[in-house]
């Protein structure tokens, strides 16, 4: 891209022509469909090619065109509402933190009003490598995406190929008969489309999407009933899996039983006649989530991530100037700490102190100050929040878009304002839920309205989530200064 960019003056009007002639005529140039595989090695034996990760380089002109047209087809996707509700991948206002605030949501309601969740989170083997070419232009062409648009699709998958370079050596050119170009613009929104119909397969469960990333679960009061309506509705799932070409794996796909009442050991649950293992834990959508919802198992997880780091930090503190440490605290510690903090971040303190004490302990060596220095003026310097208001400040934010209505339906409709005149000041107050469990006090949509009504009139008042955050990151630290 630094080339296109320093010769950007000379070549926009032939790139203009070319981009235009491209969208009208629904032919995707033939020289921008080869992709460069570079294979990066990931663990394990490095004479088995599964420990190695291909990474595909495409032509930089190729992404400025799939931007144009996915820009276009944005627009008529959300038009016409063509995505479903339940998935969040790719989407815009939507996150893995949202789909997993939905998925916690619904298990902690249905545990508050005493009944079991089970949930299957299902693994599919190179889905987006073996999307079939046919299948997804006979789906495009039922939503509605039709004439050049769809020979402009049908070219832009059509005769791609891709070479393989690694360690100075290039292979022959090879044709892809399916799936999507692995790091484009489209591939992900294409996927989505022809995903989109597994909603519809089950009217008795609901679904978590983010891209590939696929869990169904469904609530009841009697565990044996619920245990067998999702061994048959899977069935059915696998029966579309099959059917669009698919591969459902089974060894890696688990299952879940949530809720506080006693469960019986031995529930056995099958897909197609192959038994699905039954986890205590499982990681969905980088985070590990655990059949009680006490989070301590990722909080372990980010503990040891730390600690290690810490190591690193600490071999390069006498080298470093304290902005390129600031710089190393983001990428070694706050990246992993502050990922979906707002749906792990809300359990109790004892919990998340280790992480707290490692925060600060990280704070002082960026500093580079003593082990026993107060923290609160190293924060003030810094201009960074503690762990629990970091936790506050990403719930509040998620109650900052409930009041302007831009969350996805399922998580929207959680959140009731109550009614008041416009000029009242509880115009802004969100009606409390009546929680039994602990689980659920500590779900982060209860928690958040709490958290939410209890802020001042102006903070809710805000024009926009940018000043939000600002205001409040500003009011926070104020107070660090008052505690000095």
């Amino acid at each position: 891209m630094v080339i296109i960019k320093k010769t950007l003056d000379c070549i926009s009007i032939p790139l203009c022509y070319i981009f235009n002639l491209s969208l009208q005529s629904g032919v995707f140039p033939d020289r921008m469909k080869v992709a460069k595989v570079i294979p990066l090695y990931k663990s394990g034996d490095k004479h088995s090619f599964n420990n190695y990760r291909p990474v595909s380089l495409l032509s930089q002109f190729s992404k400025v065109l799939e931007k144009l047209f996915a820009q276009r087809l944005d627009s008529f996707i959300e038009k016409y509402q063509l995505i479903n509700e339940n998935q969040f991948g790719f989407r815009k206002n939507r996150s893995t933190a949202l789909a997993l605030l939905t998925f916690i949501d619904d298990i902690s309601s249905a545990t508050n009003n005493n009944k079991y969740t089970v949930g299957v989170f299902v693994d599919l083997k190179k889905a987006f490598d073996s999307l079939q070419h046919s299948i997804l232009i006979s789906k495009l062409y039922n939503y509605g995406v039709r004439g050049v648009a769809l020979n402009w699709l049908r070219s832009y998958l059509e005769n791609r190929s891709q070479y393989v370079h690694y360690l100075g050596n290039t292979s022959e050119r090879l044709k892809i008969v399916c799936g999507v170009p692995q790091g484009s613009i489209l591939g992900p929104k294409l996927f989505n489309l022809y995903i989109n119909d597994i909603c519809d397969v089950s009217k008795r469960l609901n679904s978590i999407l983010f891209a590939d990333d696929t869990n169904f679960y469904c609530s009841g009061e009697n565990l044996k009933d619920l245990v067998e309506i999702m061994t048959s509705e899977m069935l059915r799932l696998k029966i579309w899996f099959d059917v669009n070409k698919l591969s459902l794996n089974l060894t890696k796909t688990k299952f879940m039983i949530f809720g506080n009442r006693v469960k019986e050991d031995e529930v056995i649950m099958s897909i197609d006649g192959e038994l699905i293992e039954r986890v205590t834990e499982f990681r969905f959508l980088g985070v590990i989530v655990d059949e009680n919802l006490t989070w301590k198992s990722h909080i372990e997880y980010i503990r040891k991530k730390m600690v290690k780091n810490i190591y690193i930090l600490g071999n390069v503190r006498d080298l470093l100037d304290y902005k390129t440490m600031r710089i190393l605290y983001f990428s070694l510690f706050f990246s992993y700490f502050s990922y979906c903090i707002e749906v792990w971040g809300n359990t109790y303190e004892n919990t998340i102190k280790p992480l707290n004490l490692l925060q600060k302990k990280v704070i002082r060596m960026i500093h580079n100050v003593k082990y026993r220095e107060h923290t609160n003026k190293l924060f003030i310097k810094s201009k960074l929040l503690k762990l629990g208001d970091l936790v506050k400040l990403r719930t509040l934010l998620i109650m900052f878009k409930a009041k302007n209505n831009i969350l996805p339906f399922k998580l929207q409709r959680v959140f009731l304002l109550c009614s008041g005149r416009e000029d009242s000041r509880r115009k802004f107050y969100f009606k409390h839920q009546l929680a039994r469990t602990t689980q659920r006090l500590m779900s982060p949509t209860v928690r958040g309205i709490r958290l939410w009504n209890s802020l001042h009139y102006n903070l809710k008042n805000c024009i926009n989530l940018y000043c939000f955050k600002k205001c409040y990151m500003l009011k926070t630290i104020t107070q660090y200064e008052e505690c000095e």
